[in-house]
């Protein structure tokens, strides 16, 4: 298999995302694999050659400083087919759901999304992805080339670095590129924060919370002591405590930390599909029945307006020691 890895950037650096689709081209591209990174004055580029591709494509433009889907789907494409690829990766995003899947529309290809693992049997590929909220694993066959594809990060980890440096390569856009949408704006209330899919600590919380003022002072407060992101459910988020950025579950961000702490979070299927792949899981709830407590590896039933403002206060004073 001949792999093209689609790095995911901001349109000015290439974001850590990348790693699992590299991971996986590592793992399947038999013929080799190359990297292709798209933006404008793009930084990073470098930081993927240590990693075996045979080359990093870095296409710039200025129509291409922001990561229009409308716009990088086309590139993407003309690459696959300039180079032959059997197959077309990148990490399971928001972006890349949107992106690929045009891709996959102008290639007149298969898709396969969120993928766990991949295998050829008798003569056709065989994918395995979670289905229904992530309680069962799907069996999937594809047939035709080539096939695009988007890789769930938790199963397929980080890259081995690799002794030999890939080149680098300066690669044109193609002259067609649409420009019939604009980036207007981009919203966030990270704070500063790590990138919700790649902290190492992720606190999130639930409805309980009231308001945005009580979310981010219990649930931000604990995760900046503990130098991690904030999180949310949907019920969270569709009562307007935590922007829609936060959202972890089924319909938002999949997430697999080093740790997780929930809290105020019941654990509803949808909830436990974002977040049951985490290290350690840590439950805080006042409902000693809360489903949650069924997949944490440690379990706290109290008050969390108790609990929460007790633990900040450990933890700053464990740090001052």
């Amino acid at each position: 298999m001949k792999v093209l890895v689609v790095a995911e950037t901001n349109g000015e650096r290439v974001l850590e995302k990348t790693l699992p689709a590299i991971a996986f081209a590592q793992q399947k591209a038999s013929d080799g694999f190359t990297i292709l990174a798209i933006g404008n004055d793009l930084q990073g580029a470098e930081a993927l050659a240590g990693y075996g591709a045979q080359v990093v494509l870095a296409v710039n433009h200025p129509a291409l400083a922001k990561p229009l889907a409308e716009r990088y789907a086309p590139v993407i494409a003309h690459y696959a087919q300039q180079l032959g690829v059997d197959a077309v990766v990148a990490t399971t995003s928001t972006f890349s759901r949107d992106v690929l899947a045009r891709v996959a529309g102008m290639l007149d290809a298969p898709m396969l999304s969120d993928i766990i693992t991949l295998e050829r049997t008798n003569g056709k590929l065989v994918a395995k992805r979670p289905i229904y909220s992530a309680n069962l694993i799907g069996t999937f066959e594809v047939e035709g080339t080539p096939v695009v594809i988007t890789v769930r990060g938790p199963a397929w980890g980080k890259p081995e670095p690799k002794d030999n440096t890939s080149p680098v390569q300066a690669a044109e856009a193609p002259a067609d590129i649409p420009t019939r949408s604009e980036w207007l704006s981009l919203r966030s209330s990270g704070g500063g924060r790590p990138d919700l899919t790649q902290a190492r600590v992720v606190v999130s919380g639930g409805r309980p919370l009231k308001d945005p003022e009580t979310f981010e002072r219990y649930i931000g407060g604990l995760a900046d002591v503990l130098g991690g992101a904030a999180g949310a459910t949907r019920a969270a988020v569709d009562a307007g405590i935590a922007p829609n950025e936060l959202q972890v579950g089924q319909t938002g961000k999949t997430v697999a930390p080093e740790l997780y702490i929930a809290v105020g979070i019941s654990g509803s299927v949808q909830h436990l599909a974002g977040m049951k792949d985490s290290k350690v899981i840590v439950a805080i709830n006042i409902d000693p029945e809360a489903p949650i407590f069924q997949v944490a590896d440690y379990g706290l039933v109290a008050d969390l307006y108790q609990a929460v403002p007790e633990l900040i206060e450990l933890l700053k004073n464990n740090k001052g020691a």
